[in-house]
């Protein structure tokens, strides 16, 4: 699985599911993204160092989003505490006691239901002060100038 999210909200903005950790992940999940957030130039990517991310695909698609990569220190995980923070919670919440999925389509399923349907619209974050990621960024849509 590949999932960003959105650092300020933490709303999960673009994910994908596949049998491998192949860089073809990545990119759906990172395309997925762009595609829903629309973000300017400038947008700043931050991950781990991964051969995924670091890919000549991954960097290219850097590039022709005009995004920035941003890159943890190796062996230094504190980097992406936002990340490492985020497989903790869903590991905990979805999968309790070390379960797992049947197969890829009920893990495609399951995700959904919690990242699309909870974690983004009803899950509490004490970071947000105990909102959802959905009402943080509705406030901030109608609170523009």
């Amino acid at each position: 699985m590949a999932c960003w999210r959105d650092a300020v909200e933490r709303r999960v903005v673009g994910w994908h599911v596949s049998e491998s950790l192949h860089t073809d992940l990545m990119l759906t999940a990172f395309s997925r993204a762009v595609a829903v957030c629309q973000p300017p130039p400038g947008l700043l990517v931050h991950a781990d160092r991964g051969s995924q991310y670091t890919s000549d695909a991954f960097t290219t698609l850097l590039d022709r989003t005009q995004a920035i990569a941003s890159r943890s220190r190796p062996g230094n995980p504190y980097d992406n505490a936002l990340a490492e923070s985020g497989w903790s919670t869903l590991k905990t919440e979805l999968l309790p006691r070390g379960a797992c999925f049947a197969d890829l389509e009920e893990a495609r399923l399951e995700l959904a239901e919690y990242l699309d349907h909870y974690y983004n619209t009803q899950r509490l974050h004490s970071a947000l002060g105990y909102c959802a990621p959905l009402e943080i960024e509705l406030h901030y849509l109608l609170n523009l100038p």
